[in-house]
């Protein structure tokens, strides 16, 4: 399951648990948690921008993926399933996700220093 949550972590609570309000608030999705999948750096080779994002496995326990939905701050305009065919065809951030998405590895991937799209 992945979510792209535009939403600000709340200071005193947790990484899994900001991502499981912000994917209830935005998508209308309950989830569950899990470990972390992709550690990623995004950074500007021409300027002074660094960003790094953490990317966690989650299980979907509640709401309708298919369902009518409504993002209240209009942060999130589309949701969409698709398979790991169709993700190879969509231009996906990082570039590593759509591999590690259905890896089924253990193990947290790091990707440094991916530039970012101008």
């Amino acid at each position: 399951m992945w979510c792209a949550p535009g939403g600000g972590v709340e200071p005193h609570s947790s990484l899994p648990d900001n991502l499981a309000r912000e994917v209830m608030e935005e998508c209308g999705l309950r989830v569950t948690v899990g470990a972390v999948c992709l550690v990623n750096e995004f950074h500007d080779p021409h300027g002074d921008f660094h960003q790094a994002d953490v990317y966690f496995r989650c299980t979907l326990t509640g709401g309708d993926p298919y369902g009518d939905w409504t993002d209240p701050e209009g942060v999130v305009s589309m949701r969409r399933w698709v398979t790991k065919a169709e993700i190879e065809d969509l231009n996906v951030k990082p570039d590593s996700l759509a591999a590690v998405a259905w890896s089924t590895s253990p193990a947290a991937y790091y990707d440094p220093l991916e530039p970012i799209v101008r």
